[in-house]
């Protein structure tokens, strides 16, 4: 087993130490106060060491110990410890790596500094309030500025030898200012504005030290900035990323970054959960759509993306960042991008944390309940609206884009849904958020924001079994050629066998009028349907009905089956209505695309019903079934009722 120190005295020291917490390894970490070595929880793998050493107790630790490296994860400005850990490990031959903290880079408007001393000098010339937030060591450096007693506040850490610091350089209980951050930008400023200083002196700590935050406070209150440079050291330093990887070639650790992928409601922060808001807070970076991560955390670090491929890329380059957040809208279960991302995330230590959905936030804005609401999600797909509403008594859509839910209205009314309810929610959550609802025909013509949900309320819904009557089609006009079209009991027993899935895939060969088509398509809202049809009038036809029922999820093929089959998608199902001719090429094509397909074919004459039994015989189906269906429908006569007998359809069910 490997044994490493760390001299952590830095936030990136603890959080290498916690990366090695999880590692093959015995961990000694080393900190040079006792608040420090609090930070730090020690295990059976970890033992911390508190208190300053100087050069040979370094030596004394390293000849002991024996460790195979030594990590200097010191402050920048520490550059006494630094030189004396780089001649400890010289003299004991122990191998030596500097964790460096990147410098940020100061403002323009700031005033730079070699040392404290030139901080000095250039504060004797001014007048007004100083805030030091150069921790505790030097402020007896400070202590010779001009009135300083009266100028000077120093923000330190709450222990006891910082605090004795402060008494000892002369300052005044009430401007000492003992607390522990990090501290936002916010925070930052209203300290500057509470003491009215017109000065901060801080140093550059890099990102993780807050500089950035200081710096920004500083800008937003109108006090100038004094920036201490750092030290030259002789040591050569890495990242954090870099000293993630070097350990992992060096010993062969692993890394599994913290990612908690979480829906943070449909609006503003105030609608995260409390499980949300501190993963939110506990994450150094934020992943997600602009416009959730300036509702979530504007000022932390953050990657702008939405794509699965672009987070999981991101992630993996990003060895440094130890802890994301990947924001989701609304709640991570429901039309949310999580369901493509998670698989994805296999490398990484993962949490899921829901959040409230627009479908519960909007029906608890109007009062109803969705417990058996239809959803469906319009945002980004050409998905239709019209037969959910037809089939459900209340009905719940996500839309998108430029006025999505006028066009969702749009399609209701020339559907002839006229008297549907329709609520719309406009940026829900948000302190703008509008919510307005009528029938579709009273909302018709109004303009909404792209960030709507929708419910709707059907009072009258229609039955989902299928047989639709068959005077729900369009049939042919009188002066037009007769369009085939299979009659309702059949199209029941056919759609029966078929046994779609609410995401099948079916062909619907030799369409006709495209009465399966239409029935396939309710039975699939999730699916597609692919209608093929040869005769130019029978696909006029075809495209009238689909567009009658407001049906997306169709594609309308106009050919001749086999040849017009081979540029579609593998099918789920298949149902042959009309072969003209061509089944043993028909049935050969469907499992050549799926050898599992499901097909269902309908024969009336003899000839057709013998061809497929004798390619049912010869193909070898795991499964088959023949179905005579009879049917007679009675017709008036007189005070009579007469049955007509209509031709026997012969339903042959094939698979493998």
């Amino acid at each position: 087993m490997y044994k490493l120190c760390v001299f952590a005295g830095t936030t990136e020291g603890r959080r290498l130490v916690e990366f090695l917490r999880e590692q093959d390894a015995l961990i000694t970490a080393c900190a040079a106060t006792e608040y420090g070595g609090e930070l730090i929880e020690p295990s059976e793998r970890i033992t911390v060491l508190t208190g300053r050493m100087d050069e040979p107790h370094m030596e004394d630790l390293f000849a002991s110990e024996r460790f195979d490296l030594v990590i200097d994860a010191t402050h920048p400005y520490a550059s006494a410890v630094t030189e004396n850990l780089m001649q400890a490990c010289l003299n004991t031959n122990t191998e030596y790596l500097r964790l460096e903290r990147g410098g940020t880079g100061s403002p323009q408007s700031a005033v730079c500094v070699p040392d404290a001393a030139a901080a000095v000098e250039y504060l004797n010339g001014t007048v007004g309030n100083i805030l030091l937030t150069t921790g505790s060591k030097e402020l007896c450096e400070f202590s010779s500025t001009e009135d300083f007693a009266e100028r000077a506040f120093a923000r330190v850490l709450p222990v006891e030898s910082s605090i004795s610091a402060c008494r000892e350089a002369g300052l005044k209980p009430s401007h000492i200012l003992a607390m522990q951050g990090p501290f936002s930008v916010g925070m930052n400023a209203a300290m500057i504005k509470s003491v009215n200083a017109a000065y901060v002196v801080t140093k550059d700590s890099g990102k993780a030290g807050g500089f950035e935050e200081k710096a920004l406070a500083a800008m937003k209150a109108g006090a100038k900035l004094i920036v201490i440079g750092r030290p030259e050291s002789g040591a050569l330093g890495s990242s954090f990323g870099e000293t993630l990887e070097l350990l992992e070639k060096r010993f062969g650790f692993t890394s599994r970054p913290k990612v908690a992928v979480v829906g943070i409601g449909p609006g503003e922060k105030r609608g995260m959960t409390i499980e949300a808001s501190e993963a939110v807070l506990n994450a150094e970076c934020l992943i997600g759509a602009k416009r959730m991560i300036g509702s979530a955390r504007p000022d932390q670090i953050s990657f702008e993306a939405v794509s699965p491929d672009a987070i999981v890329d991101f992630i993996r380059e990003h060895k440094e960042i130890s802890r994301f957040a990947v924001l989701m809208s609304g709640d991570v279960g429901f039309y949310s991008g999580a369901k493509k991302l998670v698989p994805k995330l296999d490398f990484c230590e993962l949490t899921v944390i829901p959040g409230v959905s627009s479908l519960a936030y909007l029906c608890a804005k109007t009062g109803a309940s969705y417990e058996d609401a239809v959803s469906v999600s319009l945002h980004g797909r050409d998905a239709g609206i019209v037969p959910a509403v037809r089939r459900n008594r209340l009905v719940f859509a996500l839309v998108g884009g430029d006025n999505g839910a006028g066009r969702l209205i749009d399609e209701l009314n020339e559907a002839g849904l006229y008297e549907t309810k329709v609520t719309v929610g406009e940026r829900l959550g948000y302190g703008d958020e509008r919510i307005t609802g009528g029938s579709a025909a009273e909302m018709a013509g109004r303009k909404f924001d792209p960030l709507s949900a929708v419910l709707i309320e059907n009072s009258a819904p229609e039955s989902a079994a299928p047989g639709l009557p068959d005077e729900a089609f369009l049939r042919n006009p009188a002066d037009k050629p007769v369009v085939p079209m299979t009659k309702s009991e059949v199209r029941a027993v056919v759609m029966a066998k078929l046994r779609l899935n609410a995401d099948s895939v079916c062909w619907d060969i030799g369409a006709g009028t495209g009465s399966v088509t239409v029935e396939a398509a309710l039975s699939s809202p999730r699916g597609s349907v692919y209608a093929v049809e040869k005769k130019p009038e029978a696909v006029e036809l075809l495209k009238e009905n689909v567009s009658k029922f407001g049906i997306k999820n169709v594609s309308v093929t106009e050919g001749e089956a086999p040849e017009a089959l081979s540029g579609l998608p593998a099918p789920t199902h298949a149902f042959i209505g009309g072969s003209s001719g061509n089944m043993r090429g028909i049935v050969s094509l469907i499992l050549d695309k799926n050898p599992r397909c499901r097909i269902v074919a309908a024969a009336i004459s003899l000839e057709t019903a013998a061809e497929l039994c004798a390619i049912m015989k010869e193909t070898g189906f795991a499964e088959t079934e023949v179905v005579c269906l009879n049917v007679s429908k009675a017709r008036r006569a007189g005070d009579y009722n007469l049955m007509i007998g209509q031709n026997p359809v012969y339903i042959f069910t094939l698979q493998n």
